[in-house]
């Protein structure tokens, strides 16, 4: 019953910025852990950013400074604004959360959405 539908990716120039969001409807009580990954071509899936139930938050290293990861827990929203965007932050991106439950804790993943960088 739960989903998280993620929106807000594109094609942009180098240097630009975009806002993903990703928002969880359902049978939620809670969502606690919220966090963005990406993968591309020939790549891992790389942890982007973290947040926590409380609001503290945890960067990978290519990003920080340039991202930067919010919640609205009104809104059992999540979102990650992209700025100074370099061809190396192609990738897919995807929404995860842990998502409590009546029946218990679940992490669920988003659909993905392309975030494209280049001139």
């Amino acid at each position: 019953q739960v989903q998280l539908v993620e929106s807000g990716g594109g094609l942009v120039q180098p240097g630009g910025s975009l806002r993903l969001s990703c928002a969880a409807s359902g049978s939620i009580f809670s969502l606690n852990a919220m966090a963005w990954y990406r993968q591309s071509p020939g790549k891992q899936r790389e942890l982007v950013a973290a947040i926590t139930g409380d609001g503290s938050t945890n960067y990978t290293d290519s990003v920080r400074g340039r991202f930067t990861i919010t919640r609205d827990n009104a809104k059992n929203t999540v979102y990650l604004q992209m700025n100074i965007l370099k061809p190396e932050d192609t990738a897919v991106y995807y929404c995860n959360a842990d998502v409590e439950t009546w029946v218990g804790v679940t992490d669920y993943w988003g659909q993905g959405t392309q975030v494209t960088v280049s001139s």
